[in-house]
Parts: C-alpha cells; structure tokens; sequence
C-alpha cells in the first residue's frame, strides 16, 4: 500500500480576516510532491484549518485518482490542536460554522479509509505555512491594484 503524507495549514490575518490555506503532499521520504496555496477569503484562523483540509482531501482525489487514493495511507499533518483532537474525537465541536466544515470534512473522510491524524510543531509545518503566506501576500497585491 502506497502511503503519502499531507501538511496542511491555513490562516488569517486579522482573525477574523483575509485568508488561506497551504497544503503539501509527501512521500514517505519527505519529497515535495506537489504543493498549493490558495486565497479564500474573510474567515477566522480555525475555519482555515478546516478550509486547508477540505482543500487536501478534495486535491488529492484529483491529484492522485478517487479510486487509487481509496487504498494509500494517508497521514495528515498538521499545527492546529483543535483541527487534529477534533478529528481524532477527543475535543467537542461546540461552534457552528466549525461544525458545517467539520461535517464536511467527515463526509470526505468517508472515501478516505486509512487516514490518520498527528499534531506536529509550528516549525515542522513551515512548507505548508509558507503556502499560506504566498497566497496571502498575493491576494493582497491583487486587491491593491483596484
């Protein structure tokens, strides 16, 4: 079984405030196989965990294939406690909005089978937190030239 690691991260500047989401796909090796980042607007710093880890599970179905990715072993990883407890079931989701993305994380976990979930330091997520600063920095150049 082939296993591949995912970084995610997402944040805001202001928080709420503009955001994104940075996500970086792994061998098991540490290579760099593919890596986003991406803009998505006003939202709060937990939303953009959640938002950078609907964007992983929907990129790696289009990346890797949605029946090929249904038997890798998929790790995720990532800096957020809150994010990585809640998905693990040790922490309620007790707000709203968290709950909708929390469910719709659920709903693509269902065609993900063999994930598992681990809280990792600031400092070993810099790739994916690079991801999100990029798209940051570029959404807010966009926004200046209008």
């Amino acid at each position: 079984m082939e296993k591949i690691i995912i970084y995610t991260d997402g944040g805001s500047r202001g928080n709420p405030g503009e955001g994104a989401v940075g996500v970086v796909f792994c061998d098991v090796k540490g290579n760099v196989l593919k890596k986003y980042g991406q803009a998505i607007g006003v939202c709060t710093n937990n939303e953009a965990e959640y938002k950078a880890l609907i964007f992983a599970f929907k990129k790696a179905k289009q990346v890797f294939g949605k029946d090929k990715i249904k038997n890798f072993d998929i790790e995720v990883r990532a800096d957020s406690e809150l994010l990585i407890k809640q998905m693990q079931g040790k922490y309620k989701v007790q707000d709203e909005k968290i709950g909708k993305l929390f469910l719709e994380v659920w709903n693509l976990r269902v065609e993900l089978p063999n994930i598992f979930f681990r809280a990792i330091q600031r400092e070993q997520n810099k790739l994916a937190d690079a991801m999100v600063n990029q798209a940051l920095d570029s959404s807010i150049a966009v926004q200046k030239l209008f």
